[in-house]
């Protein structure tokens, strides 16, 4: 039996990178998975392989940023499992400048994409799981530990993310909701973009991971979802894991 078989789980910004690694991962676990994204064309392809696969999946094109469309689809698991176990909030957009530079359109994209979206998913979700409890998992930054420069707006909507995650940790604990942060290192299609933009922020990158490489999406990410959703962390919350190769140590 896989770790996750008979769960439900939505997965945002589901169309690439790090989101489409766990929902295939989560697929092959066992799950029925509900993946988001805008880019509702890329979203149908990558849905229309795992369904071709055997898994069960439906896509929602939505944008995370808008509360309806975060009802929405929370209400599409519900319509087409019948329940919700699992929701990882993963999309994020965001437009990176140093402090002086951060502009009201920037703060509006981060936050809405990050923080907003994952409150807004949280809250659709909070009804359903506290039906029969369940896995938050939402994500982080080394940006916000570490205080990048020219990533202060990222870095403090990822720590509000992380502050919002650890309060609804204790809020929903009762209900035996587990809410964790995953800070990730792993080398999605944009870091790759960007790192190949600015090869020396790229090599600062590198030098700061103690391991010497970038995480791999499927290998080295996904897994530490898996758990996170599964019974094997059943008594974890409230906690960041840096799956970072070594860059942030608490």
């Amino acid at each position: 039996m896989t770790r996750l078989s008979g769960k439900v789980a939505v997965v945002t910004g589901a169309s690439q990178g790090i989101g489409l690694a766990i929902a295939q991962a989560f697929v092959r676990e066992g799950a029925a998975v509900v993946m988001s994204a805008r880019r509702g064309d890329v979203l149908a392809q990558e849905a229309d392989k795992i369904a071709a696969a055997g898994g069960q999946v439906e896509a929602v094109t939505a944008d995370v940023a808008r509360k309806e469309d975060a009802q929405r689809t929370i209400d599409a698991a519900i319509a087409r499992f019948g329940r919700l176990d699992i929701l990882v909030n993963n999309a994020q957009t965001t437009r990176q400048s140093g402090v002086e530079g951060i502009t009201d359109e920037a703060i509006a994209l981060t936050f809405g994409s990050g923080l907003f979206g994952t409150l807004y998913h949280m809250q659709a979700a909070f009804p359903h799981l506290k039906e029969r409890g369940g896995s938050i998992i939402n994500f982080g930054t080394r940006q916000g530990i570490y205080g990048e420069p020219g990533d202060g707006i990222y870095g403090a909507n990822k720590e509000g993310i992380r502050a919002l995650s650890r309060s609804a940790a204790r809020e929903w604990g009762q209900f035996g909701i587990r809410i964790n942060v995953i800070n990730p290192a792993g080398l999605s299609p944009a870091a790759a973009r960007f790192f190949a933009e600015n090869p020396e922020r790229g090599q600062k990158y590198m030098d700061d991971i103690s391991l010497r490489r970038f995480g791999d999406l499927d290998a080295d990410i996904a897994p530490v979802a898996v758990f996170l959703a599964s019974e094997d962390s059943r008594y974890l919350t409230g906690q960041t894991l840096n799956a970072d190769g070594g860059q942030i140590m608490l």
